[in-house]
């Protein structure tokens, strides 16, 4: 199906942007990588009057080190992430996570501003981003401000960013020498995740000395497993200690029924996919 007509928009500014989302308001759709809008707008589900692109505002690209934490600018595709030395080091398991999204194209166009914005419960980058204690840097006309994950992913595809505000940066403070690995579980091939886990662990001496554990498509918002991160400090890192503390990973979940699955198979698949995302974490 052809969009509806549109007016479009490209500055090369946060500021022109937001003069533009401004004048427009709710008559405006902004435009990252277009992994998620352009389906929307093909099936009309949408039909904005104005689509202000992303693409050629150059700040709003790169991933640099500040202090003891790294910055990714929403504008920065998965590709360059998987590409980043930072990334790699510094959030590893932001970084295992983005290596599943879906397909090299798609890794090539889709941003991580844009999916964490977009805020799909199934998407690969929010529970990630809630388990790194990410930051995110919002503006708009009155300037800056920061949010912190908890408090960035409100419902389902809402968050934080406000009528008239961008989402400009993601701030992770350093995991450096944390163990890490992301869980995916699905059926066919680059599907959305039906399940999954992100897990990283610090690791002294055989033991968990901490652990962050976040849950993909277990509610309407990615989720923290905090249950499952207290009972894993100080347990040993083995199969059985694992398997213990991953017992109550759906505990306060929510995960929606659909084709792939009911909320009860999901709540037995997260202890699962928990343990063998720890123990991966952990080098067990």
């Amino acid at each position: 199906m052809i969009p509806a007509e549109f007016e479009y928009v490209a500055p090369t500014s946060v500021a022109d942007a937001l003069a533009a989302l401004a004048e427009a308001g709710d008559d405006a759709k902004v435009l990252a990588g277009g992994q998620s809008l352009l389906p929307v707008l093909r099936m009309r589900l949408n039909a904005p009057e104005l689509v202000i692109d992303l693409g050629r505002i150059e700040e709003l690209r790169g991933i640099r080190e500040d202090g003891d934490h790294i910055v990714i600018g929403a504008m920065t595709t998965y590709f360059d992430a998987l590409a980043s030395d930072l990334v790699r080091e510094h959030a590893t398991v932001l970084h295992a996570a983005i290596k599943e999204v879906a397909d090299p194209q798609i890794r090539h166009r889709g941003t991580v501003g844009g999916a964490l914005v977009h805020a799909d419960p199934a998407g690969d980058v929010g529970a990630p981003a809630l388990a790194l204690d990410s930051e995110f840097v919002i503006t708009g006309s009155g300037g800056e401000r920061t949010v912190a994950a908890g408090d960035f992913f409100q419902d389902l595809f809402e968050t934080a960013v406000g009528e008239g505000e961008l989402l400009t940066a993601i701030r992770i403070p350093k995991h450096t020498g944390w163990g890490a690995h992301y869980e995916k579980f699905v059926r066919v091939s680059h599907q959305w995740s039906i399940v999954a886990v992100a897990a990283t662990v610090r690791v002294e001496g055989g033991s968990i000395a901490e652990a962050r554990v976040g849950l993909t498509n277990m509610g309407s918002t990615p989720l923290r497993a905090s249950a499952v991160e207290a009972a894993l400090v100080g347990a040993a890192a083995t199969d059985e200690a694992v398997r213990e503390a991953c017992a109550a990973a759906a505990e306060g979940t929510n995960p929606p029924s659909d084709l792939n699955g009911s909320a009860d198979y999901r709540r037995a698949l997260a202890p699962v996919l928990a343990r063998r995302a720890v123990l991966a974490a952990a080098g067990g």
